[in-house]
This record gives structure tokens, sequence and C-alpha cells, in this order.
């Protein structure tokens, strides 16, 4: 895959970045145990630029979450994840599907289900996030999946778009969480 063009904050002198245009080959390939702290970095970068969407308290229970190393190492041990890093070894994206065989939450047991596509920001606009989602797609179809399911807000219309995109559709709207409005998406995969 030739390098991508990535924008790369820079900053001159002054607090508000310019943007440099530089060549970056970004690499994608499977997330592991000593990925865990860059995951955690990367969870709380993506999902801050929403915190002025959320009241105090949704924001603190959501940074809760997304800061606890925890969340990663019981993900890493149920599903399979997906990285994507910068020529600096920087993970930018992340993304887990998780096999079906276990009843979750809002997700039936029959269904593989993609959890935390997150993107640092600062990439944002590149693919990073499709191509994630892409490659959980194609984990479910190589495993056998027959429906792959995912949960998201209305605060993400650049995740719905690529959901959407993909094929996935709203089997129901859900529960508010962190008081948005969330909805279940469902793709049939034809093997």
């Amino acid at each position: 895959m030739p390098p991508k063009t990535s924008k790369i904050p820079l900053v001159v002198g002054n607090p508000t970045p310019i943007f440099k245009i530089i060549k970056m080959k970004l690499t994608y390939r499977e997330g592991t145990k000593d990925d865990l702290p860059d995951l955690k970095e990367l969870a709380i970068k993506s999902w801050q630029q929403f915190q002025k969407e959320l009241t105090e308290d949704s924001w603190q229970n959501l940074f809760k979450n997304i800061s606890n190393e925890q969340t990663f190492v019981d993900l890493l041990a149920l599903a399979h994840c997906f990285v994507c890093e910068t020529d600096f070894r920087e993970v930018i994206g992340m993304a887990f599907i998780v096999p079906s065989g276990t009843k979750r939450d809002i997700f039936e047991k029959e269904w593989a289900v993609i959890r935390f596509v997150s993107v640092n920001p600062t990439f944002g606009g590149q693919g990073i996030g499709k191509e994630l989602t892409k490659m959980c797609i194609e984990w479910a179809k190589q495993n056998n999946e027959n429906t792959i399911a995912l949960h998201t807000s209305e605060m993400m219309h650049n995740a719905r778009h690529i959901y959407e995109n993909f094929g996935f559709k709203i089997l129901r709207e859900i529960q508010p969480r962190f008081g948005k409005k969330y909805w279940l998406y469902t793709l049939e995969i034809r093997n």
C-alpha cells in the first residue's frame, strides 16, 4: 500500500497548530496486550472530542470506562483487535471484533460485535475508521459469522456514515447512554 498523505499538527511559536503535509505510511496490524497503554491513550484522545456534547456526569462516566486499562484487558481477552499505527509506531486507530457465542448486554449470542472503532482526531478523514471496520467485517467472514452488530450514537455522525455505507442497518433504537440517543445496527454476512 503506498504511503498516505497525513496532516500532522506543527506548532510554531503560537498555540494554534498549523498543518504540515507529510508522506506517512500507515500500517494496519493485529493489536496485542503490548498495545494496552496505547489503546487506552487512543480511547481518551478519540473520545475526548465528545466531552463538550455530554453533561459533566455523562462525561465522567464515559471517561471512567475509557481510561480504565481493565476495559481493554477484558476486550483483548474476548475479541480480536486491529490497530493502525504511524511510521513512529503511534497507535492512531483501533477496532475490536468480538466473536459470536456470548450474550452481551444488548447483543444476541449469535452475533459477532464490533466495538470501540476509534481514531485519533488529528488523523480523521483519512479512511482509517473505514479500513478498521472493513478489517472487522473481513475477519467475521473468514470466521463464518452470520451477523455483525454494533451500537453507535447521535454524536458519531462519521461512524454512522461508515457503517451505513458498509450496509449496516438500524435494527432499533436502544436505551440512551450518556444522555444521548443510541441505535443498534446489524449487518447480515453472506459467506
